[in-house]
């Protein structure tokens, strides 16, 4: 009898210890040591997602050729980012390849593809920052610069500032050996005849008080009720490093200098290693209100909650100051979100194993 009571106080800790260990299969949302985001898989070596821009894009305004042609250059752009990523490369040299890409296509608001303003001129604005150093590169206002991306690395990498403006930014380009252009560089039928529209919208409606009216100048055409064209890209390399950056041409019609979100850290860019990497694109005012890239990283901080959960919740605060638009992000662990409140957003994904995802719609 003494020798069987070792042997069952034995059993018992094990059925204790079985009770305190829940098994995974029967509990999926359990956090796992390769994957602290908790999905059970193991942590991906890198990871990369791009976006074209959000607003009313709906299946039935686009013809399927535009459909495939925006789907064959974001595929295009985001395996550049991926061959540079899977070949050892820094998560700023993918996020640069990539916007590249995207910058010098017209299809959309970045680089050649950039949209008018009031003047019938394309001012350009750029952001990008290290989620290893916290170091930090922008551009705004410049007009023959022609990878805008690319003026904001050099601002980051060969400057003590974090943002150049203007004539000043442009400068500082031809010294840095960047490739400059004239402005008519960045003209497109496509864009000057939104621009035409938007005028003609603005004059018609000119002395009325009502939403529409009000922010006639931040409406094109092509798209009803569209703020769409940003790109942007985050990614994590195989070094654990997260880096994100954004480019524009802004808003159709914009006035006086105008601003927005994607040139300005926290806002339209933002990346930690602690954290997340994020490019947001949409209405710029109220994102750069709702410091909306900063406060996704933030709340997975302070509050430890998800990427995808902090998205949601930045999202919702933008909609509910009255904008909308969308973010790309990747966190820490390779964990990949797309989130925005419009109709579409052109997007896309690939992880380490080289699966392939893009979306343009809502659903």
């Amino acid at each position: 009898m003494k020798k069987l009571i070792p042997f069952v106080f034995t059993l018992c800790l094990v059925f204790a210890c079985g009770e305190l260990l829940p098994n995974p299969d029967e509990h999926p949302e359990n956090i796992t040591r390769e994957n602290p985001e908790g999905n059970g898989q193991s942590k991906p070596e890198f990871a990369i997602i791009i976006h074209g821009g959000a607003g009313t894009i709906l299946k039935k305004n686009m013809t399927p050729e535009n459909e495939a042609a925006y789907k064959a250059k974001l595929e295009e752009a985001i395996r550049v980012g991926y061959n540079v990523l899977k070949n050892g490369g820094s998560s700023l040299d993918a996020v640069t390849k990539t916007i590249n890409v995207m910058e010098d296509s017209p299809l959309f608001n970045a680089g050649k593809g950039a949209v008018f303003t009031n003047a019938e001129t394309n001012e350009l604005d750029a952001s990008i920052m290290d989620g290893k150093t916290l170091n930090a590169g922008a551009s705004a206002g410049t007009t023959t610069v022609r990878n805008p991306i690319d003026l904001a690395r050099a601002v980051m990498d060969k400057s003590k500032h974090v943002m150049l403006s203007g004539k000043g930014a442009e400068i500082f380009a031809e010294e840095q050996g960047l490739t400059i252009v004239e402005p008519e560089y960045f003209y497109t039928e496509r864009r000057l005849e939104s621009l035409k529209r938007v005028k003609e919208r603005e004059a018609k409606t000119a002395g009325k008080v009502d939403n529409e009216s009000a922010y006639i100048d931040f409406y094109d055409a092509d798209i009803k009720n569209a703020k769409f064209g940003t790109v942007g890209c985050a990614a994590l390399d195989k070094n654990g490093n997260l880096a994100a950056g954004t480019s524009t041409g802004g808003m159709t019609n914009k006035r006086y200098g105008r601003v927005g979100d994607a040139p300005i850290i926290g806002s339209g860019t933002y990346a930690n290693n602690a954290t997340c990497a994020v490019s947001s694109t949409g209405w710029g005012e109220y994102f750069i209100r709702a410091q909306v890239a900063h406060d996704i990283s933030a709340l997975m901080d302070y509050k430890g909650i998800s990427l995808k959960e902090a998205s949601k919740i930045v999202l919702d605060k933008v909609a509910d100051l009255g904008g909308d638009g969308g973010i790309v992000a990747v966190d820490k662990n390779g964990n990949m979100v797309a989130e925005f409140n419009t109709a579409g957003m052109y997007r896309a994904t690939m992880n380490d194993k080289g699966k392939l995802t893009i979306g343009i719609y809502e659903k």
